[in-house]
């Protein structure tokens, strides 16, 4: 009788199925500092219930959020907290922009509402959502859909908007995940 590759075997010790410490401690700490930001409450029976839940979720589910983070992937991790700084900045930005559009006098010669296509290298499917999501973000842009080959079709309020995508954007997203543009 054979071992299938499900059962014991030589891989059942494998780096596949063995419990990732540092997603774990991820999540746990993102759901821990979530429990404390909505709750307001420093009570210690709320603090433990907090911990107890945090952990429940963290065991559970740490695999469907950070699916791959080892101690060698850990500065993807860094790279993304580096990245949300420059993009709460273009988020600024833009929002400044729209705020321009709205009270400029000739507000309608300036709207010129566009969908544009552009095709990305990006390969993984969370630095594609990464790109949608922050295009989505920035106000004036809203991106309409994805392919997993790396289409983007989007819409931009005006000219300006539409020119400057993909973009910075592209290239940061694609620096925290390693996929060279």
């Amino acid at each position: 009788m054979t071992e299938s590759s499900n059962g014991p075997g030589p891989n059942a010790g494998s780096a596949e199925n063995r419990f990732s410490f540092f997603p774990f401690l991820f999540t746990f700490i993102l759901m821990m500092i979530t429990w404390v930001v909505l709750s307001g409450k420093f009570e210690p029976l709320l603090l433990g219930l907090g911990v107890i839940s945090s952990g429940l979720v963290a065991w559970f589910f740490h695999d469907l959020l950070f699916p791959s983070i080892t101690m060698g992937h850990a500065g993807i991790g860094l790279k993304f907290i580096l990245y949300i700084p420059w993009l709460l900045l273009e988020i600024i930005k833009a929002n400044f922009h729209l705020l321009f559009l709205v009270f400029q006098p000739r507000m309608k010669e300036l709207i010129d509402p566009h969908i544009i296509t552009f095709k990305t290298d990006l390969e993984s499917d969370l630095a594609i959502t990464t790109l949608a999501n922050s295009i989505t973000l920035t106000p004036g842009t809203i991106t309409v859909n994805v392919e997993r080959d790396g289409t983007f079709r989007v819409h931009a309020i005006d000219k300006p908007s539409a020119e400057a995508l993909p973009g910075t954007m592209l290239k940061n997203v694609a620096d925290i995940y390693g996929e060279n543009q």
